[in-house]
């Protein structure tokens, strides 16, 4: 029975060689699409499974809110971890992370610069699983000034990996560290990705709140980490409601596998991470995919089998039961599926590289490296796309009373076409939200791109100064710079603005009465010297700007923006006073306002802007110098700077980087998203076209003798061309009153995601239907030209 359904499904195929294709290819497209969108969801969800505790792994994090200000940070400082691990017998090891480990690296002759360096604690190596080429683990990092390699490092700077251990390698201002390890490399689907670690100094602390350091707790086994953190409030209060006052305070214990895709509401994170929206909406596309190709399926498979109704009959008529006449159709169903399933293999398979580039992912599509579990799943998806997409089909060509399928009337089930035609509707309602979808992100990105941030970011670079005493010659470096026309003016900061991560602290502020405020404000601290604002062209509102080597202002005058004098509500700014929270022995350093700047942005549109606070720069704060160079001649420019910076420091190669970038490198996942939603658009454009090309031939065919009497009573090429095509048309327009609605809601929720976002203009959607209708049109006007032209004898002549 099996090999005649099978010899009957060949057959078929065969005779109808366009519509198996269509069929083929569409559902071909739409396993594709699922299975690059599998392969990056599981990549998502697979960050930090590797460490062999990782269920028993948590990272501390505080979240906090008062009258006057809220934080919700990823970091804590130093004394947490050591004052935890003696409170609470439930945590087994403790570890500490700062970010603050990289920079340049000399052996010798060579020198490697590695930004991506933490310094941790010994007991790193017993917490996560980093596996040991060479060193002992148990020893790497118990003393200070000792640092662990990754392979690669290793390899960079001695050639060879296994002569790394004992080596002696320095670091700025000659600071030495000796190699006691190698590691692998750290996997890709790690939120933690460095190059080396160093130990942290002996006995390292800092003030509880300085927010430097990312603590992390393995509990021992068995502990309930919600009951454990039920107990932190007793711990608030004995270590920090002295400096914190009465704040609605939290400790909150993250599961090491949701740093990756749950962090988005923390600030300060360490390292660049996904979101959790983002593994939803490219499932709910792939989802949408998969369905828009099925539904091609079951349209195409439908409307042809209905050419089959009088071999229903016969078969019926002499003897075949309807289980036998599913079995049937169900097997040519199988059979397109499994060979579909191998054409959307090859296809995945073909455009995984142009994936990977665009999603910047490494995934891979290689069963060789995977168990025989895959293949059956594989198989087992197959099988059910097979079975949901032929179900239908099946159960209404089985159905035909004997009687009428002899007769090739199609009796009751004409409602089949309106069935058809809602499926129709629904691939281009989801095609237009996607197109909408697509230009509202790349509006979005667009006007990020562009959006006055309230300085002129364009040809202005940074790069790091590493040695102390060339930040003691700051003012002499910038002379020298500018003695050349094209540099334009040139200053220097505590930090490269537009990274996301400047930093923030805790200030009581003066009220309109004349008094300092009892509670803290929450505002963010940056430190520039007397050039920076001539040099960023950012505007002074109000009162004057720093003075050079002013020892008064060195002392305790401030620049503050505009977001903080109205969230004060201060009348007069200038001469406003704050202060520090004092520090352990009772000394509290007050500061003097004695200017307002217009608000300029030092994070992405992401964030709104907050309350500013600018302090002119010691020099050690000087570690980042800004420069303003000619537009025409950036070669040159840059060519005279590392010039001239060698004068300063013989060893250095200054890493440029531009502002802009900087600013644009926050929005790389939404840039990424509108990559991949653009992309999908395009196939579900294409497999809709598909199924839409199928259904107006058949159209075409049923209706060829009605063709052929038109055109003998007169009917023109357009007039057989508009009556073929207004049907379609019009399933399209209910296809765009159904899915703009869901666009717009669903951009809507996108676009909360900035703080600064682009309105939502009706253009967009309006552009997005007349596309839709576009390429229906052009899709079916294709058939229905052929048909047009057919010779109205043939037509008549037609069974």
């Amino acid at each position: 029975m099996l090999f005649n359904y099978l010899k009957i499904s060949i057959r078929n195929f065969r005779k109808q060689r366009l519509f198996s294709g269509l069929n083929i290819l569409g559902l071909g497209i739409g396993i594709a699409a699922v299975w690059l969108m599998v392969l990056y969801v599981a990549d998502e969800l697979s960050y930090d499974r590797f460490h062999a505790k990782s269920d028993r792994i948590f990272r501390l994090t505080q979240e906090a809110e008062w009258a006057t200000g809220s934080f919700k940070l990823a970091p804590t400082s130093a004394p947490f971890a050591p004052a935890l691990q003696n409170e609470y017998p439930e945590i087994e090891k403790t570890v500490r992370i700062s970010a603050e480990g990289g920079g340049k690296i000399r052996f010798g002759e060579k020198q490697v610069d590695a930004q991506d360096i933490f310094f941790t604690d010994a007991s790193v190596f017993d917490v996560f699983s980093y596996p040991f080429l060479y060193g002992n683990p148990a020893t790497a990092l118990v003393e200070p000034q000792k640092i662990v390699l990754t392979k690669t490092l290793a390899a960079r700077i001695f050639g060879d990996a296994s002569k790394a251990v004992g080596q002696t390698v320095f670091f700025s201002n000659n600071y030495p560290n000796v190699v006691t390890g190698v590691i692998e490399d750290v996997p890709v689907n790690s939120h933690l990705n460095f190059s080396a670690l160093r130990s942290l100094p002996k006995d390292y602390t800092s003030d509880w709140q300085a927010g430097d350091i990312y603590t992390y707790l393995l509990l021992k086994e068995g502990t309930d980490a919600k009951k454990l953190e039920a107990k932190f409030p007793a711990f608030y209060t004995k270590y920090l409601q002295k400096q914190m006052g009465n704040a609605a305070y939290h400790m909150i214990l993250q599961p090491l596998t949701s740093i990756h895709l749950h962090s988005m509401h923390l600030e300060y994170e360490i390292g660049t991470k996904g979101n959790i929206k983002t593994v939803y909406i490219f499932s709910a596309i792939a989802l949408l995919i998969l369905i828009i190709a099925c539904i091609n399926y079951m349209n195409l498979y439908t409307a042809r089998s209905l050419k089959r109704v009088r071999e229903v009959g016969v078969r019926k008529a002499i003897g075949s039961q309807r289980f036998q006449l599913i079995g049937q159709f169900l097997t040519e169903s199988f059979m397109m599926t499994i060979v579909a399933g191998f054409v959307g293999f090859l296809l995945a398979k073909t455009a995984l590289p142009f994936f990977n580039r665009l999603a910047e992912k490494s995934l891979s599509l290689d069963f060789q490296n995977n168990n025989i579990l895959t293949f059956g799943i594989a198989a087992g998806f197959l099988l059910l796309i097979g079975l949901l997409s032929g179900l239908y089909p099946a159960l209404m060509l089985s159905g035909y009373r004997p009687v009428i399928a002899l007769k090739g009337q199609l009796g009751s089930h004409t409602g089949g076409a309106g069935f058809r035609q809602s499926l129709v509707v629904f691939q281009f309602a989801a095609t237009v939200v996607m197109i909408a979808c697509s230009g509202i992100v790349y509006r979005q990105i667009r006007y990020v791109n562009h959006k006055d941030l309230g300085f002129n970011k364009e040809q202005v670079l940074t790069f790091h100064i590493d040695k102390n005493e060339v930040r003691t010659q700051v003012g002499a470096l910038k002379e020298k710079l500018g003695q050349n026309p094209v540099i334009e003016s040139a200053a220097a900061a505590s930090n490269p603005i537009g990274n996301n991560g400047i930093g923030s602290t805790s200030l009581f502020v003066e009220t309109n009465n004349g008094e300092i405020a009892s509670t803290p404000q929450m505002t963010q601290r940056f430190m520039a010297d007397a050039d920076y604002l001539r040099t960023m062209e950012i505007k002074l509102l109000q009162g004057r700007d720093f003075v050079k080597n002013s020892p008064a202002d060195l002392a305790g005058s401030v620049l503050v923006n505009e977001t903080l004098v109205k969230k004060q509500g201060w009348a007069n700014p200038i001469g406003k006073r704050m202060r520090y929270p004092a520090d352990k022995d009772g000394n509290a350093t007050e500061l003097t306002v004695v200017g307002v700047t217009r608000d300029f942005h030092i994070y992405s549109l992401q964030h709104k802007i907050e309350p500013l606070v600018i302090q002119l720069a010691p020099p050690q704060e000087q570690d980042n110098m800004y420069v303003r160079i000619n537009a025409a001649k950036t070669p040159e420019a840059l060519a005279y700077i590392s010039q001239v910076y060698k004068t300063f420091d013989s060893e250095a190669r200054p890493e440029f980087q531009f502002l802009d970038e900087n600013f644009a490198k926050q929005y790389q996942a939404e840039q990424r998203q509108g990559n991949v939603l653009l992309a999908f658009a395009i196939l579900a454009i294409l497999i809709a076209c598909l199924g839409l090309f199928g259904l107006a031939a058949f159209a075409a065919e049923a209706r060829t003798k009605e063709i052929g009497v038109r055109k003998v009573l007169g009917a023109s090429i357009q007039d057989v061309v508009l009556m073929l095509s207004k049907d379609f048309v019009k399933l399209v327009l209910v296809a765009i009153a159904i899915g703009t609605p869901v666009a717009v809601y669903t951009m809507n929720k996108w676009l909360q995601n900035f703080e600064y976002r682009e309105t939502l203009s009706w253009w967009v959607f309006a552009l997005a239907g007349i596309i839709a209708i576009v390429i229906a049109l052009a899709t079916v006007s294709s058939q229905a030209l052929k048909s047009a032209l057919t010779n109205p004898v043939k037509a008549l002549r037609a069974e």
